[in-house]
């Protein structure tokens, strides 16, 4: 079943939600890293305040899911990160409601390109970003994030 559900914009009610939907994931799979912590306990000032977007999947009345861009800092375009869905509705299609949100939102801004790290454990969400266009290009040595393993783009210019 897919739940039907409403993408919004950030708001500093959901800054709260945002911490605790990511932070559980990276709890569940890695660990909360110190870059996390900060981006996580202030996303306004990391990312909303640097040019960046955070939308939220509500349900019903719940928060159920997050993603975020990024500006990435010498380069065109933003990084696609913290992106979460609450663990009691995995399976439910959210994150690829998100997804699709996130690249039409993309398209309709008209960013140059989306980037995005992950790490190979993370298979449903690998397969998704695929399915949605993402390539594999490679991932250099000092990346943000200790857990990533692989890093993927999004060309939208294509």
């Amino acid at each position: 079943m897919k739940p039907t559900i409403n993408i919004i914009p950030f708001d500093k009610k959901y800054a709260k939600d945002f911490y605790v939907l990511n932070r559980e994931w990276l709890e569940h799979y890695f660990y909360v890293e110190p870059y996390d912590e900060e981006v996580l306990s202030k996303p306004d000032q990391h990312i909303i305040d640097k040019g960046g977007y955070i939308f939220f999947a509500k349900f019903e009345d719940q928060i159920v899911g997050t993603y975020a861009f990024m500006p990435l800092k010498n380069e065109a375009g933003f990084e696609l990160t913290k992106m979460a869905v609450s663990p009691s509705l995995r399976g439910h299609k959210i994150g690829q409601q998100l997804l699709e949100h996130c690249i039409n939102f993309a398209k309709a801004k008209n960013f140059e390109r989306l980037l995005l790290y992950s790490n190979r454990k993370l298979e449903n969400a690998i397969y998704l970003y695929h399915k949605f266009g993402f390539k594999e290009v490679v991932l250099e040595k000092n990346t943000p994030y200790k857990r990533a393993d692989i890093k993927m783009e999004f060309d939208l210019k294509e």
